[in-house]
């Protein structure tokens, strides 16, 4: 099982994702701001970390950086997710996210996204009609 750890300081937004990715089959750590991130990382030994860049006083960017600026997490894939910016803005800024999902989301683009980085897809048996 997959273990996700999502960051987002609007309680109803990580409450939603949580759930969805749960009924989805992973394993969720839900966190509400951005400041015990680095404890949490290393009790929950996260696949993924979904990532907010408003997170109140801390900047989900400089999080982003931060982690993947360090050994232990740089390897650790992250979706920063935002209702502030649109995806092309990521297409010039990258602050080392894997991916970039804009709020609102269709949580089916949202478990797209997400598996499309463990590639999970490529764990599902693929058919070949002859």
């Amino acid at each position: 099982m997959k273990r996700i750890l999502v960051v987002d300081d609007d309680i109803e937004v990580l409450e939603t994702i949580q759930l969805i990715l749960e009924i989805g089959g992973f394993k969720v750590s839900a966190l509400n701001d951005g400041e015990e991130i680095f404890n949490r990382i290393e009790k929950f030994n996260p696949d993924l970390i979904l990532l907010d860049i408003s997170l109140g006083h801390i900047d989900g960017r400089v999080l982003c950086e931060q982690l993947k600026s360090i050994e232990s997490t740089s390897k650790i894939p992250i979706l920063l997710i935002s209702g502030l910016y649109d995806p092309k803005d990521f297409t010039t800024l990258n602050y080392g996210q894997d991916d970039f999902l804009s709020k609102p989301f269709q949580m089916d683009v949202l478990l797209k996204k997400i598996s499309k980085i463990l590639s999970l897809e490529e764990d599902k048996p693929s058919f070949h009609l002859n």
